[in-house]
């Protein structure tokens, strides 16, 4: 992991990135990725961050981050779309 946040920074220098950009894309990474771990509830995330909910729907605010745009990415597809794994059988009862 020391390899690759290193070649990353290498990446982001050679490429012109500003620190104070860098640091904003990686607080937004950071947190999407934490919230997407906690479908979406930022109650658990802050707490796995360790920092309460208003700091983190603040900062959330200050990077753009919507809360619509992590759930968006956690719902099911339609049925439509969902992948069929066997057959059902309609009409049939136990007991």
């Amino acid at each position: 992991m020391r390899r690759e946040l290193e070649s990353l920074v290498t990446q982001m220098h050679s490429s012109g990135v500003r620190y104070d950009e860098a640091v904003r894309e990686f607080k937004k990474q950071f947190l999407r990725e934490v919230l997407v771990s906690n479908r979406g509830n930022q109650c658990k995330a802050a707490d796995e961050l360790g920092i309460h909910r208003n700091t983190l729907s603040r900062t959330m605010a200050e990077l753009g981050l919507s809360l619509a745009e992590v759930r968006a990415g956690l719902k099911r597809p339609p049925r439509s779309e969902r992948p069929v794994f066997g057959v059902v059988r309609q009409g049939y009862r136990q007991g």
